[in-house]
């Protein structure tokens, strides 16, 4: 944490009165990073900009602000807050983090700041670097994330990275630092969580110092796709020209080109929202280019399309509608109805809320949509084909939920289950050999 201390002080050059913005949680980590800031304060005099997220899922969100305002108030931090009232189509973190990181930099803008601070740490980059790895990534998602970060209006600092959990919960019970808990950080439905409480302790096991070994092992990474970048510019201009691949001129390059060439522009399409895209995206993008067909497209999260015709691909983001949705199901999905569906690697239900799938009978991924015009399903012990908005009748289910309610399908568009109402034919037993078990709850 010293070092951390010293990195701020004496390596950001900040000014005498300057505002700095830093997002605070209530959690351990973001409470001693803001404890250090404070500490800067008394040395040279900044002026320090509380943000804090309420993210108005959990009935301790309140609390938790209330609590991070009067520490505000008592350490002479100017305190902003924003709650987010509604979530709509999105993967619900991804949704979250967009707004979260929209309202810092309105802070940002604000207050003149040249710096916004997090308190992402060691054991956060080994669990984001592993995670990318086991979905599949960029060259710069495999590197997790930068200690600094640049943009046009602003400059992430990350001054925790190099600084284990460990560390961190030393230094709080140290300085008699008070912080609130997230529930949530408990629960095996999340993914992150489930690398943070068994896989990232057995790396520790193995070497106390391991984080340190990813940090080099993400400047690394980003060392090399920094110079691949610069390889990849001096020819992106004449390949990928407003939105459009050129194929033949793309199919010239090496592999290696043509690989990042995809990247960047699943990255500038996205962002930094990375974790959104996996190799099965790029391999689609590479199936389209090689195929013989003329005319293809392909759908990609967030309402992106890749749309070949002939010799080139044109990249488009359609404006989703409200009560329209379309989410891969990787692992969880929170829902817009506010359900969830989670693969699940046991279950005592054989109920509707539950759907036994064999890998071999089916295209993956699968996806989750709201209903559309037409839809049937092939109703597991019946005979033909149902209409959807016919079972939705049956079931007694109103208008308004029907325009919510999930329908997954395989990649091919199937409808293999209507959660909580119908199985299709595709549904196992559990007798029969399935390698998927879906949740709806």
């Amino acid at each position: 944490m010293e070092n951390a201390y010293k990195y701020i002080l004496n390596e950001l050059n900040l000014r005498y009165k300057e505002n700095v913005v830093v997002a605070v949680s209530g959690g351990p980590d973001s409470m001693a990073l803001l404890h250090l800031l404070i500490r800067i304060k008394k040395a040279i005099d900044i002026n320090i900009v509380c943000a804090h997220v309420n993210h108005n899922v959990r009935v301790e969100s309140k609390d938790e602000l209330t609590f991070v305002e009067k520490y505000c108030m008592q350490n002479g931090v100017i305190f902003e807050c924003m709650k987010i009232e509604n979530y709509g189509d999105d993967n619900f973190h991804n949704e979250a983090r967009n707004k979260r990181y929209n309202f810092f930099k309105e802070i940002i803008l604000k207050y003149n700041s040249r710096y916004l601070f997090t308190a992402h740490h060691g054991d956060d980059l080994i669990e984001t670097i592993l995670m990318r790895i086991v979905r599949g990534s960029t060259l710069k998602g495999y590197s997790g994330f930068a200690k600094v970060v640049k943009n046009k209006e602003y400059t992430i600092i990350r001054p925790l990275i190099q600084v284990t959990k460990d560390e961190i919960i030393k230094y709080d019970k140290q300085h008699k630092i008070n912080y609130v808990i997230d529930s949530s950080n408990q629960k095996d439905v999340y993914t992150r969580n489930r690398f943070r409480k068994y896989i990232v302790p057995a790396f520790k096991k193995e070497d106390k110092n391991v984080h340190n070994k990813f940090y080099k092992f993400s400047k690394t990474l980003l060392e090399y796709n920094e110079y691949i970048d610069k390889q990849v510019e001096k020819k992106i201009k004449k390949i990928y020209v407003q939105g459009m691949l050129d194929i033949d001129l793309f199919q010239k390059e090496e592999h290696i080109i043509q690989n990042k060439i995809i990247y960047y522009i699943l990255e500038h399409i996205y962002q930094d929202d990375l974790m959104v895209i996996t190799d099965h995206h790029v391999d689609l993008i590479y199936n389209m280019i090689s195929s013989k067909k003329a005319n293809i497209t392909i759908y990609l999260p967030n309402g992106v399309k890749a749309i070949k015709t002939y010799s080139s691909i044109i990249f488009t983001i359609e404006e989703i509608k409200a009560d329209e949705y379309e989410i891969e199901i990787n692992d969880y999905v929170n829902l817009p109805n506010g359900k969830n569906i989670e693969i699940v690697k046991k279950t005592s239900l054989t109920d509707n809320n539950v759907c036994f799938l064999s890998s071999t009978d089916i295209k993956l991924p699968l996806r989750v949509r709201n209903r559309k015009n037409g839809d049937k399903m092939s109703v597991k012990g019946m005979l033909g084909r149902k209409k959807i908005n016919d079972i939705f009748i049956d079931e007694k289910i109103s208008t308004q939920e029907r325009d919510l309610w999930p329908i997954v399908t395989d990649a091919n568009g199937t409808i293999i289950w209507l959660p909580g109402l119908k199985k299709s034919k595709f549904d196992k037993t559990k007798e029969e050999k399935y390698d998927i078990i879906l949740k709806y709850y």
